[in-house]
């Protein structure tokens, strides 16, 4: 990494997802960045939202097939 980068820090969030009545219906894991550290245009010019790219989805769900792993 050459120094002219600034590292975001990242932190996991857990939810807990329940139904109407109160019971649960599954866990979810959010790893969000820490945005709030970054000072325009000094650590940043352009943004870009954190989500993946369809091709990348696939070559994770080619590679769990192949290796017969499980994915959560």
């Amino acid at each position: 990494m050459s120094k002219c980068c600034k590292r975001v820090g990242c932190k996991w969030v857990f939810k807990t997802k329940r139904d109407s009545h109160g019971n649960l219906e599954y866990y979810k894991a959010i790893l969000v960045a820490k945005r709030f550290t970054q000072k325009d245009d000094i650590d940043y010019k352009e943004t870009f939202p954190p989500v993946s790219q369809k091709d990348f989805f696939g070559i994770i769900m080619a590679l769990v097939v192949h290796y017969d792993l499980e994915l959560h």
